[in-house]
């Protein structure tokens, strides 16, 4: 197999595994978008300290235009199918959840993780898109973003005359809601959406449905929490990530933190004190508006996107705690210290799943090759690749089957965002395959892509 480089073409849709943030863009000090698209109303509001994002969101339930539970609609869920946006029932991945999990294919042997693919958030957020298409009919329906990150599925959106409404970046404005007019249909994403749009969609006078997953509003209510408690909270996430702004929306005041080392620089700042400027330049992209690490970091609430790798958020929580114990005392820590559980179940698993599959190298059970398979700005399929990566098991990160081609070529993604292109990346006799896929990966996807192998294995 030789394996080239790409990384000048590279498709940067989504933040780096390991990549550092805060410190090579330019912008204000909230998270991006966050803030730019806030109508002037409900900017004023939230300067002056008196709008109530949890109220705000509850008043929704009242207005007859809000949406957030899927009718379980039969028709939806067989084109669903039809479209092969949902589980498989009768193609190779269904063979494999009924077979142990594997399959022997001519000379191939795949070997499916316990847990992968569809979570079942996002499998929600999906069919109730498809349920609003049918509900709705003869009205235009919008969705504030992607409904999840995979481009099969919204490109199956869009061709059924889903809008996405267009982000033209902060400097532009952010989003553009101008085309969409009362009466309307507005979908959120599975990841959600900030307050601000929930104001400007409300103010619309358009019918919402809300296909938040509710292990994203479950972080929302712990950051509200903090709020009330006038606690600073610390959120484990990807600044520029759809979920991580819509939290921050949320939360008062906010540090966004990346991974360890920034959560550990800024629990330094709290026990010993440091440099005001380079905070605030470290963290420029990822703070509440106004906000002062000399005073606002004396009390502490923790959350986390909740694609991020379960260990790393637990062992953030336990920094802080532990930070706050030593200053404060134990006695005290009740009172400067809150932890809740965020952490998604179906992140964990998969990535459970996939450490029990690259931990039976050296075994009968291992594998020579791993397919991890995802979109390319799914934050919750770069760890899974990560993971890979870090076993040193050749793994290929592939969003489509299109990837794979002419011949025995294929282009894939690294965990840190650099495209690259292998060629004879499969190599000849007897081959044994690892497979994943990320939460918002459809098994149809999987299955196109192991089409394609097999054909090039002459299976």
């Amino acid at each position: 197999m030789r394996a080239t480089s790409m990384r000048k073409g590279a498709l940067r849709q989504g933040v780096a595994c390991r990549s550092q943030q805060g410190r090579g863009e330019r912008g204000g000090s909230v998270p991006r978008r966050a803030q730019a698209e806030a109508p002037s109303s409900a900017t004023k509001e939230e300067g002056e300290g008196k709008f109530d994002a949890r109220a705000f969101r509850r008043s929704l339930n009242k207005t007859g235009r809000y949406v957030r539970k899927p009718t379980h609609d039969k028709e939806s869920k067989n084109l669903m199918e039809e479209h092969g946006v949902g589980y498989s029932s009768t193609g190779v991945i269904a063979q494999m959840r009924d077979n142990g999990f594997r399959c022997e294919v001519g000379d191939v042997t795949i070997r499916l993780a316990e847990s992968y693919g569809f979570c079942w958030g996002v499998e929600r957020a999906v069919q109730m898109a498809y349920e609003a298409r049918r509900a709705y009919p003869g009205r235009q329906l919008h969705i504030t973003n992607e409904i999840i990150h995979n481009p099969s599925v919204n490109k199956r959106l869009q061709e059924m005359n889903v809008k996405f409404i267009e982000d033209r970046g902060e400097e532009n404005g952010g989003k553009d809601f101008s085309e969409v007019n009362e009466g309307d249909v507005a979908i959120l994403p599975a990841f959600g959406a900030s307050v601000q749009e929930m104001k400007i969609l409300n103010d619309k006078k358009v019918q919402i449905v809300d296909t938040t997953c509710p292990y994203v509003s479950k972080v929302w209510n712990s950051v509200e929490t903090h709020t009330r408690r006038s606690h600073t909270s610390i959120i484990h996430g990807k600044y520029a990530h759809e979920e991580t702004i819509a939290t921050a929306s949320f939360a008062g005041t906010y540090v966004i933190v990346k991974n360890l080392p920034e959560a550990q620089y800024v629990a330094d700042y709290i026990l010993h004190g440091g440099d005001r400027e380079d905070f605030l330049d470290k963290f420029k992209n990822a703070i509440s508006e106004g906000f002062d690490p000399d005073t606002m970091l004396s009390s502490l609430g923790i959350a986390n996107q909740t694609t991020m790798l379960k260990g790393e958020t637990m062992e953030i929580g336990k920094l802080f705690e532990k930070t706050m114990l030593t200053k404060y005392g134990p006695a005290e820590l009740g009172n400067h210290f809150v932890l809740m559980d965020t952490i998604c179940d179906a992140t964990q698993t998969r990535q459970d799943a996939m450490y029990n599959l690259v931990g039976a190298q050296g075994t009968p059970e291992g594998v020579d090759l791993i397919l991890v398979v995802g979109g390319y700005n799914s934050s919750n399929t770069c760890h899974l690749q990560e993971i890979a990566e870090e076993y040193k098991i050749p793994s290929f990160w592939l969003d489509t089957a299109d990837r794979i081609g002419p011949g025995n070529q294929t282009e894939w993604m690294n965990a840190h965002l650099e495209m690259q292109k292998s060629v004879d990346w499969l190599p000849e006799g007897k081959l044994t395959i690892g497979v994943t896929s990320g939460a918002s990966t459809p098994d149809k996807v999987v299955e196109d892509i192991l089409s394609k192998v097999f054909a090039i294995k002459g299976c």
